[in-house]
């Protein structure tokens, strides 16, 4: 994961969204599809993109996986920005 890989995750709406979305709960992909009016093709997408720079994890709990943020990474973020502003 680098920050080019997070700043592409982020640079899209639909995934801003989508991290909005699981600051308060986990949610499965359909729930997530429901909630953002996409295809599961398109959701789909998009999660392996917030997947690849670490912006979220999934869990399976029975027949279902579901997905959270990673605060870890956003954290990571800020802590950079902060340290460019004070340079």
């Amino acid at each position: 994961m680098g920050l080019h890989e997070i700043f592409s995750a982020l640079s899209e709406p639909v995934r801003r969204d989508i991290l909005k979305l699981l600051k308060n709960e986990k949610l499965s992909a359909g729930d997530l599809a429901d909630k953002l009016n996409l295809t599961p093709a398109a959701l789909s997408y998009h999660l392996k993109k917030l997947k690849a720079a670490d912006l979220i994890y999934e869990t399976k709990y029975k027949n279902f996986i579901y997905y959270e943020l990673d605060a870890t990474i956003l954290e990571e973020i800020i802590l950079w920005f902060t340290d460019l502003k004070e340079e």
